[in-house]
């Protein structure tokens, strides 16, 4: 649904451009190696919206120069290109925007909640000197609710799944050691800042056996 949904909203703002041909896309050797079974013991993990979860009808062309380059060796040619250094560091981020990091059904609603929790995760890895030594660092929104209060008020709200990963690939990773302090410091502003969230917690799963990504 997500890869059908992404090209089809290529292919209308492509109508307002004009004449457009192709999609660009930056696409990594590790969703090739988790979308598509390819010779060898390797199998099937999930289906990424830009390779194996595309529509089979495409009006654009598709281009993806990085398809079989890691993290870290992209990073070397944007060195060497001399990209700025928020582009080089910028941390890896899923072609369909938030809508996989909201799991099950994602309306308006939840996105806004989770855009605005997903900014106050970016300001204090930044502000704590992380965003560079961690590999990714950003929010899930639960299909669930749980109870909370708010000064002398009852609250039913979302539960926010924090997730911050050190890899060196996207191939294998494990859960960021963080400081008590700084998760505090997160989930408190969260909580306290973002309308619909009551309870956050901190995913300490590594990759094997999870992913990075939930979906």
């Amino acid at each position: 649904v997500v890869g059908e949904e992404f090209i089809r909203v290529f292919e209308e703002k492509a109508k307002d451009i004009g004449k457009v041909e192709y999609l660009l896309q930056g696409t990594l050797y590790p969703d090739v190696i988790e979308s598509i079974s390819l010779e060898g013991p390797s199998s099937k993990i999930k289906s990424h919206h830009n390779v194996g979860g595309l529509p089979d009808e495409m009006k654009l062309k598709v281009l993806e120069p990085l398809k079989y380059l890691f993290k870290d060796e992209v990073r070397k040619v944007a060195k060497k290109l001399k990209f700025p250094e928020e582009v080089i560091w910028r941390q890896p981020f899923p072609g369909p925007g938030l809508s996989i990091r909201v799991i099950g059904s994602a309306d308006k609603e939840k996105l806004d909640i989770l855009r605005e929790a997903d900014e106050i995760i970016k300001q204090e890895i930044k502000k704590n000197n992380l965003y560079k030594k961690v590999w990714q660092s950003f929010g899930i929104l639960l299909p669930i609710k749980t109870v909370g209060v708010m000064g002398d008020i009852r609250t039913y709200d979302f539960v926010l799944a924090l997730r911050i990963v050190n890899s060196s690939d996207g191939m294998t990773a494990d859960w960021a050691k963080i400081s008590y302090k700084i998760l505090g410091e997160i989930s408190n502003r969260i909580i306290n800042e973002v309308k619909g969230i009551n309870r956050v917690v901190y995913d300490i799963s590594s990759k094997p056996p999870a992913t990075i990504e939930w979906e």
